[in-house]
């Protein structure tokens, strides 16, 4: 068969669902190739930044890669900040770019460019196809690289001439291996450590949101009591009903929960990412006991030297702390502290619940009113900006994956796309996109693909005219910021101009009736919001001054 249709027909093999993108002419056997396939939907974006997008939160919700799309040169480049955005959050995507002839690729010619040589950085694997007869080994080394643990973007370029070229070669079928685990010896090392510790705790990072982990994880607390605490992107992790939910840490000051990691004399971090919160900022003499559980072994760095390292499969290894807890009889532990820190946070998230005022409406109060109108199941997306910092204090989950906050590369202009791979992946849940006036407006444009597809989700805007997020760091560094004001849309025009259905909110209690109004909607809706950010500051005096609970 043609090499384009072999390169199909191999995505086909590896359950490939979803490819988002704008294709060019570099593109144009693969793309005539893909209109036959009966397996793979093809959804067509105004950008392909938003495709990348789409892409890494498909693989995020689900542990499987989707494709984004774009031809060479500028597609290529468009697509360059979504991929970066899914590798550093151990997303799986796959990544089809096109490119010129290999007749041409030796000489300056027409938009080429080394799309291979940019993309190594920001992917775990880079590469073109040479021979069409190797597409089916590279497609099968690519899909298995992308899901691998820790998971990541991989891109494969097909060259225009090779896709026209007839292959010889057929599809690999693709063989699933569980995961290795650590040996006895160093797990009876980290039990003897668990059972001498009185004040354990638990640092939960973005591994812990698969779906085993999180099943052993919540057992493992069950049995123990140790409190946990999770990064923005570990969210749901543990039941935040749960005693042993201490919610969520990675503001740069110190926050309650941060009481518990002080007051602990040993700390278990369970698939832990560097990359979200460092450990300058909670083990800042590096004097800390810690056991690193992970896929892989631990980051060198002088505030994190694990005393040991049990890698392996997450699942696996919760199991075997599990069993050594069955033979003990049980673990005791002075889980008084962690307790306190609980309580104090609930009231934190608790303020502003009441309130009504009009105008400028507060980020508790939103937030606390989008947890009461989202089932345990339904999923917020959280686009980069000072609502970020908010949504991972105060909005809190039942279940894993039902907060998407990016925390690694942490691009603005996520939530928009995001929500319409979420809307796409879950149809019979509700799908919150917040994001500020911002991060919105960087990928506007896919509010005609939403409509198109007819995707449901609710996006809500907080609008306070300026970067956000930099003005309080600015404030908080300098006691002041410099000119970071921007003027916005008409957004009810806006709204009305892409088909959507819009809302403004200008009353606190308008809050829960206006969401759930959308959420009935059919189609996707906007709802903005004029946000009072005068209480970004005004928690930054609070973090400065924290009193920690006993």
């Amino acid at each position: 068969m043609k090499a384009s249709d072999l390169f199909v027909r191999c995505l086909e093999e590896e359950g490939i669902e979803y490819i988002f993108g704008v294709p060019g002419e570099e593109n144009a056997d693969f793309m005539v190739s893909l209109e036959k396939s009966d397996k793979i939907r093809f959804v067509l974006t105004r950008h392909e930044q938003g495709a990348a997008f789409m892409a890494e939160v498909y693989g995020r919700l689900t542990g499987n890669p989707a494709g984004c799309l774009g031809t060479l040169g500028p597609g290529a480049t468009n697509l360059i900040t979504g991929v970066a955005d899914s590798n550093m959050d151990h997303a799986p995507m796959l990544v089809l770019t096109g490119q010129g002839s290999s007749q041409r690729l030796h000489k300056e010619s027409h938009q080429v460019m080394d799309v291979v040589g940019m993309f190594e950085p920001v992917t775990k694997w880079a590469t073109s196809v040479l021979h069409q007869d190797n597409i089916p080994e590279i497609v099968r080394k690519a899909v298995r690289l992308a899901r691998s643990e820790k998971p990541g973007a991989v891109l494969i370029e097909l060259p225009e001439d090779i896709a026209k070229l007839e292959a010889g070669t057929h599809p690999i079928r693709p063989r699933r291996f569980r995961r290795p685990g650590p040996d006895d010896k160093i797990m009876d090392e980290a039990f003897e450590m668990l059972k001498s510790a009185r004040r354990p705790i638990i640092l939960a990072g973005n591994g812990c949101i698969r779906r085993r982990t999180s099943k052993q994880l919540r057992i493992f607390c069950e049995k123990t009591g140790i409190g946990v605490i999770n990064t923005f992107m570990a969210k749901g992790c543990v039941d935040m009903d749960a005693d042993y939910c201490l919610y969520t840490i990675g503001l740069q000051a110190k926050d309650v929960v941060a009481c518990a990691l002080d007051a602990s004399d040993l700390i278990i971090t369970i698939g832990y990412d560097m990359v979200e919160y460092h450990p300058y900022l909670w083990n800042r003499d590096g004097s800390k006991r810690i056991i690193h559980v992970d896929f892989q072994p631990s980051e060198i760095d002088a505030n994190y030297h694990p005393e040991v390292e049990l890698i392996g499969d997450l699942a696996h290894t919760l199991t075997k702390f599990i069993e050594r807890i069955d033979r003990n009889g049980g673990l005791e532990f002075d889980l008084g502290q962690q307790a306190a820190t609980r309580r104090q946070m609930q009231e934190e998230l608790a303020l502003y619940k009441d309130d009504t005022a009009s105008g400028r409406i507060k980020p508790q109060k939103v937030l606390w009113d989008a947890r009461e109108v989202m089932g345990p199941h339904d999923i917020l997306l959280s686009d980069v900006g000072a609502h970020k910092m908010w949504v991972a204090r105060h909005y809190q989950c039942h279940e894993p994956n039902t907060c998407l906050i990016p925390n690694g590369f942490c691009s603005m202009g996520f939530a928009l796309p995001g929500a319409m791979a979420a809307s796409m992946v879950h149809p019979d849940r509700r799908i919150l996109a917040i994001c500020g006036d911002a991060g919105f407006m960087m990928n506007v444009q896919e509010m005609e693909t939403a409509r198109r597809m007819n995707c449901n989700f609710v996006a809500m805007v907080w609008e306070d005219n300026e970067y956000g997020l930099i003005a309080w760091k600015q404030q908080n560094q300098f006691g002041h910021h410099t000119d970071l004001h921007f003027d916005n849309p008409d957004w009810m025009q806006l709204a009305a101009a892409f088909g959507w259905h819009g809302h403004t909110v200008s009353r606190s209690a308008d809050i829960r009736g206006t969401l759930e109004a959308a959420f009935e909607e059919p189609g996707p809706s906007l709802i903005v919001v004029p946000i009072d950010y005068r209480e970004n500051m005004k928690l930054t005096e609070r973090l400065g001054d924290i009193c920690c609970p006993i």
